[in-house]
């Protein structure tokens, strides 16, 4: 490799500031700072120990440095905001990017305009919280607004709830991507009905069974109660239809209380491709999102979804197919129907997952995201002042 000449410029170096993550915003952070390492960027990640994004950052090749934080504000926010603030100082970022609600609390505290912040909220905060906890939310991040020298959404949906509940704020867009080269095969290749025809046999559903999978954390987030909700009038209809929820989170215990015929909890797997390969169609109740990854996942491998009608959403799917792919949130009966309609129409469900699987490749692919991403901390670092709003008043 050729060295550096002396008045090469250095590449800029971006912090990304995470609190406690686990699945799909893991995902997306890790997915990006790989992306922006083999790019030339120094991407540096700061998060709590121990959890699934520190191991899968350092995997890239990113530098990470500990940040001991927890995902609610309270008593340790302040020596969050000084350990951050410290991190900062020593690292010298260029840019700083803050994925979530609390890491975007802290790195505003700490930075408050003086370096290029973005915050990439990863769904809103105040929709995931109790009413009088929701209004502290929102307060804040009409405040903090000011100090977001952008503010990135994931899905223009998610962009008009924050508009619309006050927020303030310097917009971007960039959709959700997924790695095509891992999500973009076949449902109907051999391999892939060789892998799906296995996973059932591991898992005890018979070969011939409607399968319907829920890839996701067990969350309230996540919906998980509400498809168990809708089960029973699933299985009066299609009484040889299996259920398998593929996650594992803090609703485990409460949720498997419900003890439901054919319904299987098949924990966490470091690789879902084979029940989406098993599955006759992928199901993903949530109460909130920015964009959620399953749905492009299993679209990508050309299988149909039944998704609830929030941020993202619409977004995700192929024009035309909300007719039979959304339904609105917390609505078991609604739920119930659209789902037993696509498991009694096999033909419909092929259509729909061609037309998913070819619409997911032209539009989600994430190496489109992440050059988007790097596009704008270049406008960014090349802008002049004034960068955020709390600036542009001084």
């Amino acid at each position: 490799m050729p060295q550096r000449s002396r008045t090469e410029p250095s590449p800029p170096t971006i912090l990304h500031l995470v609190q406690p993550v686990e699945g799909g915003v893991a995902r997306v952070v890790t997915e990006l700072v790989k992306a922006q390492t083999e790019e030339g960027l120094r991407a540096v990640v700061a998060c709590p120990n121990g959890g699934e994004l520190a191991a899968r950052a350092a995997a890239v090749g990113a530098p990470v440095h500990p940040w001991q934080a927890v995902r609610a504000p309270g008593p340790r926010l302040v020596p969050e905001v000084l350990t951050a603030a410290r991190l900062i100082r020593e690292l010298a970022p260029d840019l700083v990017h803050a994925h979530s609600a609390k890491a975007g609390l802290v790195a505003r505290l700490a930075v408050r305009g003086r370096v290029p912040t973005v915050f990439q909220p990863h769904a809103w905060s105040f929709d995931a919280v109790g009413p009088t906890a929701a209004r502290l939310a929102l307060t804040w991040e009409r405040h903090g607004a000011r100090w977001s020298t952008r503010t990135l959404c994931v899905s223009e949906s998610e962009r008009r709830a924050g508009e619309a509940a006050g927020i303030q704020a310097r917009w971007a867009v960039i959709h959700n991507g997924i790695d095509l080269d891992h999500f973009g095969t076949d449902h109907g290749g051999d391999a892939q009905r060789r892998a799906g025809a296995q996973q059932r046999a591991l898992s005890g559903v018979p070969v011939d069974a409607p399968l319907v999978v829920c890839v996701g954390r067990l969350c309230r987030q996540k919906g998980q109660d509400v498809l168990l909700a809708a089960w029973p009038r699933i299985r009066d209809a299609v009484p040889s239809a299996h259920l398998v929820l593929v996650g594992d989170g803090p609703e485990r215990e409460r949720l498997s209380l419900a003890a439901l015929p054919h319904v299987t909890f098949a924990g966490a797997t470091a690789d879902v491709r084979p029940w989406l390969h098993a599955a006759d169609l992928m199901v993903l109740p949530s109460r909130w999102e920015g964009m959620a990854l399953a749905p492009l996942e299993a679209m990508a491998c050309g299988l149909p979804v039944v998704v609830t009608d929030v941020s993202g959403a619409r977004e995700s799917l192929p024009p035309g197919q909300e007719a039979h792919g959304l339904v609105p949130s917390e609505d078991p009966r609604a739920l119930a129907d659209a789902v037993t309609a696509l498991l009694r129409d096999p033909a419909l469900r092929n259509a729909l997952g061609q037309q998913a699987r070819s619409h997911t490749r032209a539009t989600r692919d994430f190496r489109t995201t992440a050059a988007a991403v790097s596009g704008l901390y270049q406008d960014l670092l090349n802008s002049p002042r004034p960068l955020t709003r709390k600036s542009a008043t001084r």
